[in-house]
């Protein structure tokens, strides 16, 4: 397994840079930044998933890819990452392909999968603490707790994951929003498993992301709705 593999196996995102979770604060640089994808195509062994895929992302923007099960678009949002590459096409971030940007892309975008990608015999605190401490950042005992407890885990950060509901267990991968200052936010199927006040918590942070000129792609079978954002769609229908 090679590192970067490993990296996405214990976080589900190569990289994600982490901060104290400020709503009102604007994060440097991201009116320079952009996510152009160009004539894009993709194939899962012998079957094309999909071809001459071109879209671009803006700051304050958010996307929903749609599709039928196994149209691609979990295979559309791995290769958006760099997980993957595509058969053709390229994939461009701030006027650079991300092939050539590597680390410097990663340190800019934040994945979420639909695996939970948290340890069992862990608490929730330091499933969080970990996860930062993989990727090179130092998130203190105050910093992680008040993620958990905005994320509605408050009595439960220190409790051992396995014996978390689902619901609860996917807050604590979720709270990893709360720790991060990248742009770009790519959450394969990020309500899975969630309630009605979780999904509304989840949609307020993505109006918070996108308030601050963030961006967001994702997918969903429920439905999401943010305030003040129009949602664009993505069929690889």
């Amino acid at each position: 397994m090679s590192g970067k593999q490993l990296n996405f196996w214990l976080l589900g995102a190569l990289s994600w840079h982490a901060i104290v979770y400020n709503p009102a604060s604007s994060i440097s640089g991201f009116l320079f930044f952009m996510l152009e994808v160009s004539n894009l195509a993709c194939s899962r062994g012998d079957h094309r998933l999909f071809s001459g895929l071109s879209f671009m992302l803006h700051p304050g923007q958010i996307m929903q890819v749609q599709g039928a099960n196994g149209s691609g678009k979990t295979s559309l949002l791995r290769t958006l990452c760099g997980f993957m590459m595509p058969d053709e096409g390229d994939i461009v971030w701030r006027g650079e392909s991300i092939r050539e940007l590597d680390e410097e892309y990663y340190a800019e975008m934040l994945y979420l999968g639909h695996l939970n990608a948290i340890k069992d015999e862990l608490s929730a605190l330091e499933n969080l603490q970990i996860s930062a401490g993989l990727s090179g950042i130092e998130l203190d005992e105050k910093e992680a707790l008040a993620a958990l407890r905005r994320m509605g885990l408050r009595g439960r950060e220190r409790l051992p994951t396995k014996v978390l509901s689902q619901g609860q267990r996917r807050r604590v991968a979720l709270a990893r929003l709360l720790a991060s200052d990248a742009a770009l936010w790519i959450l394969d199927e990020p309500l899975t498993a969630l309630d009605v006040g979780a999904v509304e918590l989840i949609q307020e942070l993505l109006a918070e992301h996108l308030a601050r000129q963030g961006m967001v792609i994702f997918t969903t079978h429920q439905p999401l709705q943010v305030a003040g954002a129009e949602m664009r769609s993505l069929s690889l229908s």
